[in-house]
């Protein structure tokens, strides 16, 4: 997710990165890409201390610290030292001029009047690519997978595509289609069968182009056996296709794996939730920080709807535009299509996904004409008013203004937390932008309530879990609410 226009809290949520996504798959709510926590080599160390460790994880910190003394002798400087260049005086340094970077990594500097083409400028390139290729920062060879990803005592993994043929993995688990979940997913992908749910099944071979013979599509509250274990997928409440996924062994351990979902009363009345004991919880903690106390879905709906009218009722020639990922945020825009009793304008990528879903109320409510419908669906990350003024020059014969809704859980704020009636949008000229706290993944008093209600024996963190403050934080709500 594109954080410039969000305000995230630093302490609880650790550096996260784009490896290369298109802008509107990276903007997926909280499915960012975080830093994975690795594995020791040896042994697997950390992953069976940490197994071991029970919801105290004091023992994983590391005994020797670097001193606050060498930690004040660090500098960026270093890199040079890092990357084996010899580093430049002070006053060498003062003289360099940016093309002097050829000089520093040891390269022929070329000729200002070298074509990009000679043999040069060849070579400066075939000697930086090596470089590249050298660096440990290099991405041509898949990370190891983290011991969160795999599911002990079972040749599975979950949500981790990224990171090649993984040694001892007989089945690879999708829990739903957003990027940072199948995120390595290829039409060349032959690295092994891959179980996800019917929906989502439809939208690998649609969007991704995978091999039709790889994927094996799972029915919601549906037991298959695979590999001995029996496995059980449960509806996520999250983004179409998406699933929960409950795993029990032959000696009759459970897994739950969440994936990203939104706890919800219903979860909690599941038979393999309600009956049976988890006794170890993979859980989606992408707001797991007190701040994050969202209103429901419902009340969110109601209010877009409730803003929309009203300033249709002001503005008669209004286009409403609603931002959304590659799929998510479906019910935002369904709520505002019902209340006005108009179809739903899409460019031609969207349709075909929508259509695949297999949804009637979608599907029949679909128009191939921006002109003949005043509600639009665009990317999330189109939501900007520049990109919003561009859009309505293409309709402004019909529309003089734009009301756009923005509907993620990031725009939430403290202040303002269930009083709905307290957002201030962003107006400028003729477009008015409203952020509205719709989220797809739990609050922090939902997680707290779902894992009271299921009081699993180990919690397993997976999102925001690269940093061990954070880790740490997290584990200290797990052990405060399972004490209640």
């Amino acid at each position: 997710m594109n954080f410039s226009d969000e305000e995230e809290d630093e302490d609880w949520f650790g550096s996260r990165f784009n490896d290369g996504v298109n802008e509107e798959e990276e903007e997926e709510e909280g499915f960012v890409f975080y830093d994975d926590v690795e594995e020791n080599e040896e042994g697997e160390g950390f992953a069976s201390d940490f197994y071991k460790a029970g919801s105290d994880w004091s023992c994983l910190v590391e005994d020797e610290e670097v001193s606050t003394s060498e930690k004040k002798k660090m500098k960026q400087s270093n890199l040079f030292q890092i990357w084996g260049l010899q580093e430049n005086s002070p006053d060498t340094t003062k003289k360099m001029k940016q093309t002097d970077l050829f000089q520093s990594w040891g390269l022929q500097k070329p000729s200002p009047f070298t074509s990009p083409a000679s043999n040069s400028a060849k070579k400066a390139t075939s000697a930086l690519g090596k470089r590249r290729r050298d660096s440990s920062f290099s991405n041509d060879s898949p990370r190891p997978c983290p011991f969160y990803k795999k599911l002990p005592g079972t040749p599975f993994t979950v949500d981790a595509f990224r990171y090649g043929c993984i040694q001892g993995c007989s089945a690879y688990f999708l829990t739903h289609f957003h990027a940072d979940h199948y995120i390595g997913l290829t039409k060349a992908w032959s690295h092994g069968p891959i179980y996800c749910s019917s929906l989502t099944s439809r939208l690998l071979r649609l969007s991704l182009s995978v091999d039709p013979s790889f994927i094996h599509p799972l029915e919601l509250d549906v037991e298959y056996t695979i590999n001995g274990i029996k496995v059980t997928l449960i509806e996520a409440n999250h983004c179409p296709g998406a699933a929960l996924i409950h795993f029990r062994l032959l000696d009759g351990t459970c897994y739950l794996h969440t994936g990203d979902f939104r706890a919800s009363k219903q979860m909690q009345t599941h038979p393999l939730v309600f009956n049976q004991r988890v006794h170890v919880l993979y859980l989606d903690t992408t707001y797991c920080n007190p701040r994050y106390k969202f209103p429901s879905k419902e009340d969110v709906l109601s209010y877009v709807v409730r803003i929309t009218k009203d300033f249709l009722r002001k503005q008669p020639k209004t286009l409403i535009v609603v931002g959304s990922y590659s799929i998510g945020k479906e019910c935002v825009y369904l709520a505002i299509a019902k209340a006005l009793g108009v179809k739903i304008f899409a460019n031609a990528s969207r349709r075909r996904i929508l259509q695949s879903f297999g949804w009637d109320d979608i599907s029949k409510n679909l128009s191939t004409d921006g002109k003949a419908t005043c509600l639009h669906v665009l990317p999330m990350s189109s939501l900007k008013v520049e990109r919003l003024d561009e859009h309505l020059k293409v309709y402004r014969e019909q529309y003089g203004a734009v009301l756009a809704f923005r509907p993620t859980g990031w725009t939430y704020s403290e202040k303002i937390g269930e009083h709905l009636d307290l957002i201030k949008p962003t107006s400028r000229g003729k477009i008015t932008i409203y952020g509205v706290p719709y989220s797809e993944h739990s609050s922090f008093t939902e997680l707290r309530e779902f894992v009271q209600f299921l009081r699993p024996d180990k919690i397993i963190p997976t999102v925001n879990n690269g940093n061990a403050g954070a880790r740490e934080k997290m584990q200290s709500c797990f052990r405060e609410w399972l004490r209640r």
